[in-house]
């Protein structure tokens, strides 16, 4: 890969060990991904911020590497392991490991954003710029729907991209490459949120390439797209998604059956102890629903609602959060249901939730069973 002399002088430590480092990660990324060069990018966003997410060495690892650099660009970062103005029900050793990783971030000039959504909370760049998302359903959104150009970028190849202000020209960042060669044909009544998180599902599991064309589908809002990209990105390397293009590869068919053999694969029981919202986290287009749909009602099992705090405040500001939290749901701001210490074995046996997401982590990394309903349904069944 073709270096400037500027960026030589980097690498070789000019500006210090971490940029150094840095510029390293992201030659041997853009080797691995025939990159020709690197290119200036406009914003970062950086997962690993959760203790759970990128344990002891992890942490370690940022608390050298953020020692003797800032951040060259706009830069947020990916929900942490708890609220930080609710942190009963967390361990002394974990708040003081996970507040280790977040003094790392600060250290290095991250925006204290602590979302998975990070094109909801705050104004990212416009369409056809360069960026490094890290988190999955960002980079699928941020791709798919806003016309931005990053790869499904990793936490430490985000983290390099914020340091230098720059990343491998490379897949989804040339023009020519997000076309797509295959195709996902929808047969399916696309009527709530979890349709489009079983068909992102879907789609990532069947398609081995970096861009999918997705027919016979209408995103109708925001809900929609958020959890079709948390679908895509949970499973496979797809990072973007196009509707209703053409494609000149194999068409593969999603229906009914398609959707039920997901949702067995990710459902394991009927009926939850916990209700869980906010995979990923939620925004004020869908606190506005929920609180339609829960108007003068109280959930009969405790209810928790992820959302960024700034979305949170947003939130408040309207009256929403006072509506919501009247029907007994809980608000958990800068973390979401992704590897939580909140819920696990010992305080509960089994969650209720919209997500495909949220569901896969629940099952595979909390070992908890699911029950995997759209809002709509959940609101109906678990009210009174």
């Amino acid at each position: 890969m073709d270096l400037t002399r500027e960026e030589e002088k980097l690498l070789d430590g000019t500006e210090g060990d971490t940029v150094s480092t840095a510029y390293r990660i992201l030659l041997a990324v853009g080797e691995a991904t025939h990159a020709n060069k690197l290119v200036p990018i406009q914003w970062a966003h950086i997962s690993g911020v959760n203790y759970n997410t990128i344990g002891e060495s992890g942490r370690k690892f940022l608390e050298q590497f953020c020692l003797d650099a800032k951040v060259k660009v706009n830069t947020t970062i990916n929900p942490m392991g708890f609220d930080r103005e609710k942190p009963s029900g967390v361990s002394q050793e974990f708040i003081s490991k996970q507040m280790s990783i977040v003094n790392s971030y600060k250290n290095i000039g991250t925006i204290e954003s602590f979302t998975c959504i990070p094109y909801e909370a705050y104004q990212l760049p416009k369409a056809n710029t360069f960026v490094s998302l890290a988190e999955t359903n960002a980079a699928v959104f941020a791709n798919s729907m806003l016309g931005l150009m990053t790869n499904k970028e990793s936490a430490l190849s985000a983290l390099a991209g914020a340091i230098t202000g720059k990343a491998p020209l490379s897949d989804l960042r040339i023009e020519e490459l997000r076309a797509p060669k295959y195709r996902i044909k929808s047969s399916l009544d696309m009527s709530t949120e979890l349709d489009y998180g079983l068909l992102g599902y879907f789609a990532g599991k069947v398609i081995r390439a970096s861009t999918v064309g997705i027919s016979g589908v209408q995103v109708k809002g925001i809900a929609d797209a958020k959890a079709l990209s948390a679908g895509i990105g949970t499973t496979g390397d797809l990072g973007m998604f196009t509707l209703n293009s053409e494609s000149t590869g194999e068409s593969i068919s999603f229906g009914q059956s398609e959707a039920n053999s997901i949702r067995e694969e990710l459902n394991s029981t009927e009926r939850g102890d916990v209700i869980m919202f906010g995979s990923p986290q939620l925004g004020i287009p869908e606190l506005k629903l929920l609180a339609t749909n829960t108007e003068g009602k109280k959930f009969t099992k405790p209810c928790l609602i992820f959302c960024a705090r700034q979305i949170h405040n947003q939130a408040l500001s309207i009256g929403l959060v006072d509506r919501l939290e009247s029907t007994g749901a809980k608000f958990m701001c800068d973390c979401c249901t992704c590897l939580t210490p909140l819920i696990t074995k010992g305080n509960a046996d089994s969650v209720v939730t919209n997500s495909v997401k949220g569901a896969y982590y629940m099952k595979n990394a909390n070992k908890l069973d699911v029950s995997l309903r759209d809002s709509k349904s959940i609101t109906e069944e678990y009210m009174n």
